[in-house]
């Protein structure tokens, strides 16, 4: 589209409609005749559907611009993707791999930090996939845990975070084992050996604005869609992922992920059994509704970590789901679902261990834990 057909959309209104339309489509995603389909999963798909468009919004809009890069946060308590982690504080910013940038930070005291560069976006081709990647455990703090970290196509002496040329993306991941007694790290991103200021607001960047984030609502909802509809073959178990899949789509190169679907009825329980946990830095396990998003952890308990979880006398963790209070120490909550998705993490592992998973009567549950 040339430069006058975008001042006569953007003029018009035409672009709003268009806007409009985009997002519609995206409504097809939550009709799908594989979704649950109760009242509660039907309203939190809609709900859902806002979501994304709220981070659609900072993400291709508000935070676009790659000489002006802010770090913004692309899942938290009321916007959610792709089971987003409950023990994670997410930070994105857009950025260009035709420029050069620095994050400046102090490191904090989360156990897991890391920094990745992508290309792509669920709103082109379903895909998010690394260009870079640095560990916190890798950088040069100094002794007052400051550090600064250049990002660039070319290798730089000291905290150096790889570009490639269709960079266009920094993704932060900070991990707490208990966020009431841990610091996040703080963090700023800028250009590097810029200094102008931002331009007044043209047609070109709200036409290309509005258009890739109706395109994010929708694509972020597909592939998503497409995730929790690959697990029912396998409900109630919890099976390694395919982890090309995860690293496509944005996944961190030191986690290895198990994902599946549970459904349950009113008197039965899910019992997640990890028979050991290997010498990781940080596990969790959590559950999610049907859309993939993380149910209401400020409210309810639905996911556990090392911190959290009580491990049996032989180094076990068994992790129970239910509708109601089982009494046993590992309840996680369905929150009022009757079905949905999970995810189990090991981060850092030195090996792979497979949880087992049983569904058993809740009162039989309930009877041995009196």
């Amino acid at each position: 589209m040339g430069e006058r057909d975008i001042d006569e959309a953007v003029r018009s209104g035409r672009l709003w409609d268009e806007f409009c339309d985009g997002l519609k489509q995206a409504g097809r995603q939550i009709l799908r005749p594989e979704a649950a389909a109760t009242m509660l999963d039907r309203a939190e798909g809609w709900r859902y559907l806002t979501r994304l468009l709220r981070i659609g919004l900072e993400m291709h809009l508000e935070c676009a611009d790659p000489d002006f890069p802010a770090f913004f946060m692309p899942s938290h308590e009321t916007g959610k993707i792709g089971a987003d982690n409950p023990d994670n504080l997410y930070l994105m910013a857009r950025i260009s791999g035709a420029h050069e940038y620095v994050i400046r930070g102090q490191r904090g005291t989360v156990p897991y930090l890391s920094f990745g560069s992508q290309k792509g976006g669920y709103e082109t081709d379903g895909r998010m996939e690394q260009t870079g990647f640095l560990d916190a455990r890798d950088l040069q703090l100094d002794a007052d845990g400051r550090f600064e970290i250049v990002l660039s196509r070319t290798p730089q002496p000291g905290n150096w975070l790889q570009l490639d040329a269709a960079s266009n993306a920094i993704i932060v991941r900070q991990t707490f084992m208990d966020r009431q007694t841990e610091r996040p790290a703080q963090l700023t991103i800028a250009r590097r050996h810029g200094d102008a200021r931002p331009q007044p607001l043209s047609a070109e960047r709200i036409h290309t604005g509005l258009k890739r984030s109706a395109a994010f609502v929708q694509g972020t909802a597909q592939v998503f869609a497409d995730w929790a509809q690959s697990y029912l073959p396998h409900v109630n178990q919890l099976p390694l992922a395919d982890q090309d899949v995860c690293q496509r789509a944005g996944g961190d190169p030191n986690i290895l992920y198990y994902h599946s679907a549970w459904q349950l009825a009113d008197d039965e329980a899910l019992l997640i059994h990890l028979p050991r946990i290997p010498e990781c830095r940080f596990w969790n396990l959590q559950i999610n509704n049907w859309w993939m998003e993380s149910l209401d952890y400020r409210y309810h308990r639905v996911h556990h970590n090392a911190h959290s979880a009580q491990v049996a006398p032989d180094g076990s963790v068994t992790l129970v789901l239910a509708h109601r209070d089982p009494g046993h120490p590992n309840w996680l909550e369905t929150a009022g679902h009757q079905r949905g998705t999970m995810c189990l993490r090991w981060v850092g592992a030195r090996e792979a261990v497979q949880p087992q998973t049983r569904v058993v009567k809740l009162a039989d549950l309930a009877a041995e834990h009196r």
